[in-house]
């Protein structure tokens, strides 16, 4: 799905709160009798699912910059020595 497919709301929640969401989603969907529902939640925890990914990419590309930019620190002081 495309990010502009994906509900605003989600986009202010944290990770934890969306894979919360998500595991609710889950459990109604393992309690759902009615088909048509079990379609609707259906497709909302693949949206949330999309949303998960694209924060859990964004943060892990942060962590990535962070950490090169430290060792590049590191190894510029190790060097000045």
């Amino acid at each position: 799905m495309k990010d502009k497919n994906l509900p605003d709301d989600n986009n202010s929640q944290s990770l934890d709160e969306l894979t919360n969401d998500a595991n609710n989603i889950i459990e109604s969907l393992e309690n759902e009798k009615d088909l048509q529902n079990s379609i609707e939640n259906y497709q909302k925890l693949i949206k949330l699912n999309n949303n998960i990914e694209k924060k859990f990419r964004k943060n892990s590309k942060e962590i990535n910059e962070q950490t090169q930019k430290k060792i590049k620190e590191i190894t510029n002081k190790k060097n000045a020595k």
